[in-house]
């Protein structure tokens, strides 16, 4: 945890955050103004920092420079630390209370020189980084002002913190752009509406520890260029160790709260005659140490980019997603982001792999190379939704018909048409489906111990109780009995390979993901007329295979025209991991 005392910061302490190019979220950098370049940073570790609230929490001495330099110009600036609302002082410079009394646009206590700090807040919604353009809210204000401002970040959690020893509780200082409406300021008698619209609140464009800083800090506006205000923390009424005091007292402050101090002399009010800002205009803000924050007014035509960021927003959970690093390598496919890979002969005939529950499109890896399957065939590999590397959103209703939907999108994306499709226990089911549904998208299937259609009653509850283990206690509380049930013990007893192969496969998946495919399993309560389908079908299944016993597939090519059946010995429902051998045997003179 932060301490003040701490006092090792190293040189990275122009903490800046962007978007990188190269990465999906933000990112912590130290900018060298010099060069006009950002250096990456991480933990110690060498896990990237993602924001400054991470850089408050583990103390700048745990951290260390990550890759390249990059420019600045190419990466997008955020805030340097966003999320929460503004704690603001008002009036907390003498010259600017004086000419704030007398501008007609004060609803407070109406004295020069106000006896307690006047306090309110920003909405986290009007935050906006350097060089971003604040909008003019034609309609809403027409009396747009500046207020150049030190920003004071919190660095530890505080509750009734003594006057002496605040400085403690202060990690370091940025920039802000106090942008206001005055007449909402004044007329709603409280400051909010007039201090909160989208994009009035620009700040950065880094934040730098305290001990990095000398004690005084200046700051200074300039408008088009030229100097409005100007003044250091050595003026204000309140000094920041007595608002970090105030401010605690009945309230505990949290790490990275912002705390604008206050404005100087100057605003755009106490101009003669009073000057508010337009479309076009220029507002520089510069402060000892911490650069210059630069803002344009924008034109009245321009969209509420804010809104629309908010907008974009959303807290459903997304299961799976880190795998990828937010989504790289990722593709759209039926309108959600699936793991899919095409390889072998693109040129050859199709075939399209569908793995089962608990697997991924890699447990076909030992397959292909038997077989060299990529020396003749275009080979297609999707892992399901929420399984493999694919992600699956809380919302999503995963059932076998939305597998087999999202194959159908894979086909349209990828144009296949007359496909071998092979698949694996419950992946199955989704090879039938689709293969009836869409029928030009298959010409031949192997399916290695499909699962029962439809699924008993007591099959049903078995995975829904999976469902809820994985859910509470990830997957190592199913590992184990799941390998017991579903490998042979031949496999168990000779072939550790196999049995290490299954058991990463199923500590690898993501719980909800895995808890997802067991209840679009367990729904699929209907059962699938297989005697319709008009493709030659290879049923291939273990002496031990608990989950599609030979009976089961004897009774699946009683149904299916144009089937055959064929068994492996010694071997349970992982057949490809089990003996990659006899499976890739049986297939041979199928595949042709």
């Amino acid at each position: 945890m932060f301490t003040n005392g701490e006092g090792q910061c190293g040189s990275f302490t122009n903490y800046i955050a962007y978007l990188d190019a190269k990465f999906k979220g933000p990112r912590i950098g130290h900018l060298d103004f010099q060069s006009s370049n950002i250096q990456p940073l991480s933990y110690e570790s060498g896990a990237p920092l993602s924001t400054l609230y991470e850089v408050i929490e583990i103390g700048c001495s745990h951290i260390k420079a990550s890759g390249d330099a990059i420019p600045l110009h190419s990466v997008q600036l955020l805030p340097p630390i966003s999320g929460r609302d503004i704690l603001a002082v008002g009036k907390n410079y003498a010259e600017h209370a004086k000419e704030f009394n007398s501008s007609g646009y004060d609803s407070s206590d109406k004295v020069d020189q106000p006896t307690h700090p006047v306090i309110f807040t920003k909405r986290a919604t009007s935050i906006i980084a350097h060089e971003e353009e604040i909008l003019p809210h034609d309609g809403f204000t027409d009396t747009v002002d500046y207020e150049g401002e030190i920003g004071v970040i919190i660095g530890k959690s505080g509750f009734q913190i003594a006057e002496n020893d605040a400085e403690e509780y202060v990690w370091g200082y940025t920039i802000i752009n106090d942008v206001t409406a005055r007449e909402r300021q004044r007329d709603h008698k409280q400051f909010y509406i007039g201090k909160s619209p989208d994009t009035f609140c620009p700040m950065g464009p880094i934040a730098v520890p305290a001990n990095k800083l000398p004690k005084s800090l200046r700051v200074q506006t300039f408008v088009n260029g030229d100097q409005r205000q100007t003044a250091t923390t050595d003026d204000l009424i309140f000094s920041i160790p007595f608002l970090v005091k105030t401010l605690s007292e009945g309230q505990t402050l949290q790490p990275g709260d912002v705390i604008a101090t206050g404005t100087p002399a100057g605003v755009g009010f106490g101009q003669r005659p009073p000057t508010f800002l337009k479309s076009g205009d220029s507002v520089e803000i510069s402060v000892t140490g911490l650069g210059t924050l630069k803002n344009k007014i924008a034109a009245s035509s321009r969209k509420n980019y804010a809104f629309q960021r908010v907008a974009k927003r959303s807290h459903v959970p997304v299961a799976n997603l880190s795998k990828t690093v937010g989504g790289f390598g990722l593709t759209y496919i039926n309108s959600k982001q699936l793991y899919y890979r095409s390889t072998g002969n693109s040129s050859g005939p199709p075939v399209i792999f569908i793995h089962g529950l608990g697997g991924s499109s890699e447990s076909y890896s030992a397959l292909i190379s038997s077989l060299n399957l990529g020396l003749t065939y275009c080979l297609h590999l999707l892992d399901l939704e929420g399984h493999g590397l694919s992600p699956t959103s809380a919302s999503s209703v995963v059932t076998i018909e939305s597998y087999t939907a999202d194959f159908a999108a894979l086909a349209e994306h990828a144009n296949i048409k007359g496909a071998t499709i092979i698949a694996h226990g419950m992946g199955c089911l989704i090879a039938l489906s689709l293969s009836l549904k869409y029928p030009e998208v298959a010409s031949k299937l192997v399916l290695f111990g499909p699962s029962p259609s439809p699924i008993s009653d007591s099959g049903q509850n078995g995975l829904i109780a999976q469902a809820a283990a994985v859910r509470n206690s990830g997957m190592a509380a199913v590992v184990d009995t799941a390998i017991t049930a579903s490998t042979s013990a031949k496999s168990r007893l000779d072939n550790p390979l196999a049995i290490t192969a299954v058991r990463m496969s199923l500590l690898s998946q993501d719980p909800e993901g895995y808890a997802k495919g067991c209840t679009a399993l367990a729904a699929s309560v209907n059962e699938i007329p297989v005697g319709n389908l008009q493709v030659d079908t290879l049923l291939i299944t273990g002496d031990e295979d608990k989950v599609s016993p030979p009976v089961i597939c004897e009774k699946y090519s009683e149904q299916i025209p144009n089937a055959k059946l064929h068994v492996l010995r010694g071997v349970g429902h992982w057949h490809i991991f089990e003996d990659v051998g006899a499976a890739s045997d049986a297939m041979k003179a199928f595949l042709g």
